[in-house]
């Protein structure tokens, strides 16, 4: 007995010893940032312009690999999967925290099954109509939209994006009889918005912008938790009185759950000094992405948050049963 506990010390030492090794020496060789997405979306483009401050701070290249499927799905269960050494990371975003009620079936829980490195961005969304739509401001939407018989038509860039979930919260808080209408990609859903095809959609405040100044969009409203700056008129629906609505459309990093804590930290310290890079916060800036407020640049913040978002989904999706398949 006594010569089992000291071989099983013994042991214990060597692993500890062999993990704190490892933490000091690493990165000693390239690291993979995942994308859960196909070249060319938000995500990957996010992913691209941190890569080389990422190497630069880190002292080794990234890879980036895009891997799609399932809402970005697929590549978060290779991720959950991956050797915890820190060589295999991921970024993504609601998606995540959706995906876990949108696909009940998974083989990763999302909370216990990463370990979150850090936040890297907002991108706050409009609530839009066509130019043709009668109301001109949110008080005039409100009466529109209840008027009896009416039923709002809300297009959207496919069943569980971001614009679907928050166009069927927006709806749900603000009492209205809506249909959620599909489309394959918010391109063609922007189409048939600006020629009154539907009637409101969720689309980025960088997109609306250009849209709205020239007149061919009215915005009525910022679902996001500020005001965005080349639309400074345009007020959230929190300070419309929807706190619920004082939502974000965010990124983050993490990796699997058992990566060590040194590792999850040199990871983090790599991420604030790219997300405190004068040409990252340039293209965040020029593509309507803010950083998230100081004091939110911790691990245990993006888990928070995580978690939050995971219990917001899930009302939201459990209570418009929606599913991976609706339609």
């Amino acid at each position: 007995m006594v010569f089992a506990r000291a071989l099983a010390a013994v042991l214990l030492a060597a692993c500890l010893f062999a993990t704190g090794a490892s933490a000091q020496t690493y990165p000693n060789r390239p690291i993979t940032l995942m994308v859960p997405f196909p070249p060319g979306g938000a995500t990957d483009a996010i992913a691209r312009i941190m890569q080389s401050p990422l190497e630069k701070a880190l002292g080794q290249p990234i890879v980036v690999e895009n891997v799609g499927g399932a809402a970005g799905m697929i590549a978060a269960a290779r991720a959950a999967r991956a050797e915890p050494d820190g060589y295999t990371i991921l970024i993504h975003q609601v998606a995540l925290a959706a995906g876990v009620t949108l696909y009940p079936k998974l083989s990763f829980d999302a909370v216990k099954d990463f370990a979150p490195i850090g936040l890297v961005n907002t991108t706050a969304s409009t609530l839009a109509g066509p130019a043709s739509l009668p109301p001109s401001n949110f008080k005039e939407l409100l009466a529109w939209a209840k008027e009896p018989g009416r039923t709002v038509k809300i297009g959207h860039a496919g069943v569980g994006s971001y614009g679907h979930l928050s166009g069927v919260l927006v709806a749900q808080e603000l009492g209205w009889k809506a249909t959620q209408i599909p489309y394959r990609g918010a391109g063609p859903a922007l189409i048939d918005l600006l020629s009154g095809q539907i009637d409101l959609t969720s689309i980025s405040a960088i997109q609306a912008a250009p849209f709205a100044a020239s007149g061919k969009l009215k915005v009525y409203a910022i679902i996001g938790r500020r005001r965005f700056p080349s639309m400074p008129d345009v007020p959230t629906l929190g300070e419309l009185g929807y706190k619920k609505l004082d939502i974000d459309f965010w990124h983050m990093l993490v990796a699997p759950a058992a990566t060590p804590r040194p590792i999850i930290d040199k990871l983090n310290a790599a991420l604030r000094a790219t997300l405190a890079d004068a040409a990252v916060q340039k293209s965040f800036a020029d593509g309507g992405m803010f950083p998230f407020p100081p004091g939110e640049e911790t691990p245990e913040a993006a888990h928070t948050l995580l978690k939050d978002e995971i219990k917001l989904w899930r009302d939201v999706i459990n209570a418009n049963q929606i599913t991976a398949q609706s339609q």
